[in-house]
């Protein structure tokens, strides 16, 4: 750990006060060892409620299912969203830490646990802050991996209860500095979509192809035509990742199969590529399938869209950050990633920002989020806690612009 990190760790629990990082750790331990998945977080849902429940907010359950939203008013002013993620994933945890999972193939591998930790303490230092002005909306969202919650919530009618001028989410980086931040405007997060393509041909002894229609070549030619949309339908400045990550087909060695299936995803920034791609899958498809003889269909599933932040909230996210930990060890300008992340349907309802929290522990072993051996930094805690309290006071606190100054 820099001697700056350290410092700015220090700052950060001083702001928060020593019991407050104490408890967000025991709760953040206490949601790893107990981790539910995509809106099965009941248990996580109900000790969230509790904790605001006893901060004096009014509180709302069900939403998305399992999720909660608490309220914070203070008269007339701006209104913003905070909002973290509560689920964990399906996967079995392989790490040795007191507080892992006790749930079989279940596992807080995305650091969802420390988001929701995070904004509990957050929650308890902005109630006791002096001086706002405005209402905070703390969200806490179920199925954020795979099942997209946020949308749920939204459908079920998130900003229509509870209207924010604009939202904010973070989540933990194990690949970056601990005590650094990276935001960007723009896309931040890729879209992501899936495809399933079938090929049904004739099946044949697999000494007489002649005798049918090889549906295994087939896919071989499908799978090397499709990585053709990359790198000649799409232009060298606009990015496209087009992945084939399935292939199955077959039973024995002297048997062409029948059919085959290819599986894959594309993620990519914007809405024209997005499209595009899944116009060039369908010609492609259909081209082959003139060339071969085979039949193909094809069917696409749509997926989060970009994480898109506006500039300015990306702006006034990174400043609150610099606050944190200084100017030097926030990057403003980070490049955009091809993860994805369903806070991306609410960006796409109202202004708001998605921002990274460094997380890598210095000299060791760092494993990434769906790792089996990763868990959450707790050193990171207070970083996290202190840029939500931080962005709040810039924005309700008594010297803040209104809103629509602001937008402006």
């Amino acid at each position: 750990m820099t001697p700056d990190t350290a410092r700015a760790i220090e700052a950060a629990t001083e702001l928060l006060c020593a019991p407050v990082l104490e408890r967000m750790r025991a709760w953040r331990h206490d949601f790893h060892a107990h981790p539910e998945t995509a809106f099965e977080e009941h248990r996580t849902a109900q000790k969230v409620a509790e904790v605001l429940q006893g901060l004096g907010l009014e509180i709302h359950r069900g939403l998305g299912g399992t999720g909660v939203v608490g309220t914070l008013r203070r008269g007339d002013g701006p209104v913003i969203g905070l909002r973290a993620d509560m689920d964990a994933l399906d996967m079995q945890e392989l790490g040795t830490a007191g507080h892992c999972s006790t749930i079989p193939g279940k596992m807080h591998g995305c650091g969802h646990d420390g988001h929701t930790a995070m904004l509990l303490g957050a929650a308890q230092r902005i109630v006791a802050e002096p001086g706002l002005r405005g209402t905070v909306h703390f969200i806490f969202q179920p199925a954020e991996e795979n099942y997209g919650g946020a949308r749920v919530m939204l459908e079920d009618g998130l900003f229509e209860q509870f209207p924010c001028e604009r939202v904010f989410a973070l989540h933990n980086a194990p690949n970056l500095p601990l005590g650094t931040f990276a935001i960007r405007e723009g896309a931040m997060l890729s879209s992501s979509d899936t495809f399933e393509i079938r090929v049904i041909g004739r099946g044949s002894h697999a000494a007489q192809p002649e005798a049918g229609i090889d549906a295994v070549v087939t896919a071989s030619t499908l799978v090397g035509a499709l990585q053709g949309i990359v790198s000649r339908n799409i232009s060298a400045v606009d990015s496209l990742v087009l992945s084939i990550t399935q292939i199955h087909g077959g039973d024995t060695w002297n048997v062409i199969p029948e059919a085959v299936t290819l599986r894959g995803t594309c993620r990519c920034f914007s809405p024209q590529v997005r499209q595009r791609a899944r116009m060039r899958i369908d010609d492609i498809c259909a081209g082959v399938a003139q060339l071969s003889g085979a039949r193909i269909e094809v069917d696409h599933f749509e997926g989060y869209p970009a994480c898109v932040n506006s500039p300015a909230e990306a702006g006034l996210a990174a400043e609150a950050a610099r606050a944190v930990v200084g100017a030097d060890a926030v990057n403003a300008n980070t490049r955009p990633r091809m993860g994805s992340e369903d806070f991306a349907y609410m960006l796409e309802r109202k202004p708001g920002a998605y921002i990274l929290v460094g997380a890598a522990r210095e000299g060791v072993d760092n494993p990434p989020v769906h790792n089996p051996y990763y868990d959450f930094n707790d050193d990171i805690l207070a970083l996290g806690a202190a840029y939500w309290v931080t962005l709040t006071r810039n924005l309700l606190g008594a010297d803040a612009p209104d809103a629509t100054a602001q937008a402006a």
